[in-house]
């Protein structure tokens, strides 16, 4: 599902009103149309008797609101309007509805000064649902005054509230949320998600997220260059690999993943497991010789390899000979618990440039390429970089702050100058490609911020690779899939409870859940 700007809402609003001849006053009719819907959904089929107070502002958000009254009104409610702004200030269609509702008698009251806020204040203590449409998607910086205080008095009924477009105080475009900012229980969007609703903080505000349609033709949406995409079951079903009747082991592809040190030789085991659970036909384990029976004992169904160690146990620079003439694998997943020794670091460095497999590359093979960036865009084949904020910190030579205060743009920067694919990871992780391609994830949960989780990534990501899919389209699916195995082992297990392994044993269950969106 695409994500879009607020300028390029604006610009499919024109558009549709320009090219396809539909006026803006039907967009907003549906816009309210599937606003009462929700509201129906929420409080049930008859809002007869029902009190609906809505809170409206002056632009399109405040007009979405006023349709949303008058079809209220209609079907028996009791509505309060809270106008926060004069009637004569209301302009183009938000004027039209206002003229509207008048005419049909509804009554409306200002909340303009302080004396307002406190006749709403009383008001809302008899409401059964608020609407929030004060705000919409030209919103920037922080509520102030009058606005701030009725958000304020929202969030502290605990009463259910429906926001139009997106909760007040939200920036479309950023997810950044500057001051008093509605939590909304449902967010009806329209059109298309704006990106503010799927990035932290702001997904935090949106409750349960719909996406309304308000008639906006699909030729239009699929003609425009819309570069970002929220990942969706449908999305990951349609491209990941199917098994063939036929096929065998050979078909899905071969995961070489080299990793493994003293003290962490489990994050390579746990990548190597994954990438088998995530269909990769065959996978073999690269660590250095002193672990490789201890591996061997742990990882069953996983080949293992034993490569050449410098006397602390650590990966060493003979090892990338090892590496290269191993012809069979498919895909290289490099870091997993490598460490941060210095023969580790060259063994690395060394290793990528001759490489002629496509290589997803994580955790402590990151660490080496901190200060050495510029071996990336002279790789032979595709990669993957799999970074958390801190590793993206170090590989870019920044605070952590500032990667995480716009993970957007950092991401498809890099991506864009290393001319690799970047997953950077953390909540909403963001996935960016060399294209200018930007993919939201929006599965996933707290409770897996837990230590190798990113090894299990890892691991499916490869084995995704492997089995044939572009780099992007691994990278999405993997990440998409991970997240979605930590909501359902989250569901039974408690989030507090979730491992790494659980995330590998949810796995199966995940792919048969995204499986069935193919299927249906």
């Amino acid at each position: 599902m695409k994500l879009i700007t607020a300028a390029e809402m604006g610009n499919l609003d024109r558009m549709t009103a320009e090219q396809y001849f539909l006026p803006s006053l039907i967009l907003m009719e549906n816009a309210g149309l599937a606003v009462v819907h929700a509201i129906r959904q929420e409080l049930g089929p008859d809002l007869a008797g029902k009190r609906i107070w809505i809170f409206a502002g002056k632009g399109n958000n405040g007009g979405d609101g006023l349709v949303v009254a008058r079809h209220l009104i209609n079907a028996g409610a009791e509505v309060k309007i809270f106008l926060l702004a004069r009637p004569e200030d209301l302009r183009g269609d938000a004027e039209v509805n206002y003229r509207v509702l008048r005419a049909m008698q509804a009554t409306f009251y200002p909340v303009l000064e302080e004396k307002d806020v406190q006749r709403a204040d009383i008001a809302l203590l008899y409401a059964d649902l608020i609407v929030d449409a004060i705000y919409g998607t030209g919103f920037k910086g922080a509520a102030l005054g009058v606005p701030a205080r009725v958000i304020e008095l929202v969030n502290q009924t605990g009463k259910p509230v429906v926001a139009v477009d997106l909760p007040s105080g939200l920036e479309a475009d950023t997810g950044k949320v500057n001051g008093p900012c509605v939590r909304a229980t449902r967010t009806v969007t329209l059109a298309l998600p704006k990106l503010g609703l799927v990035l932290e903080p702001g997904a935090g505000y949106v409750g349960q997220l719909t996406v309304a349609d308000i008639s906006i033709p699909c030729a239009l949406v699929t003609s425009q260059p819309l570069m970002r995409e929220l990942l969706t079951h449908s999305w990951c079903a349609s491209r990941l690999p199917q098994r063939l009747p036929a096929g065998h082991k050979g078909d899905y592809g071969h995961v070489l993943v080299v990793g493994g040190s003293p003290g962490m030789g489990g994050a390579a085991v746990m990548a190597a497991t994954a990438a088998l659970r995530a269909g990769a036909g065959l996978v073999t384990l690269g660590v250095p010789a002193p672990l490789h029976q201890a591996v061997q004992l742990r990882a069953l169904e996983v080949m293992s390899r034993p490569l050449p160690a410098n006397g602390e146990g650590c990966l060493s620079r003979e090892a990338v000979d090892d590496i290269l003439t191993f012809k069979r694998a498919s895909v290289l997943a490099l870091g997993p618990g490598l460490s941060l020794h210095a023969d580790s670091a060259v063994m690395v460095r060394e290793l990528l440039p001759r490489l002629d497999c496509p290589a997803v590359i994580d955790a402590d093979a990151l660490n080496a390429l901190s200060g050495h960036s510029e071996i990336l865009p002279s790789l032979k084949q595709p990669a993957i970089l799999t970074p958390h904020p801190g590793e993206m910190s170090r590989l870019l030579g920044v605070p952590v702050a500032r990667v995480q205060e716009d993970r957007l743009a950092v991401a498809q920067a890099a991506a864009q100058q290393w001319q690799v694919t970047v997953v950077l990871k953390g909540a909403r992780t963001v996935i960016a490609t060399p294209k200018g391609h930007i993919y939201v994830n929006p599965t996933g949960n707290p409770g897996m911020a837990t230590g190798g989780s990113g090894d299990v990534l890892t691991g499916i990501i490869a084995a995704l690779l492997a089995q044939g899919l572009p780099a992007e389209e691994a990278a999405a699916c993997g990440v998409y899939l991970h997240g979605l195995a930590g909501d359902l082992a989250g569901q039974d297990l408690g989030m507090a409870g979730l491992t790494a392994t659980s995330l590998i044993e949810y796995l199966p269950l995940a792919f048969k859940e995204v499986a069935a969106a193919r299927e249906g």
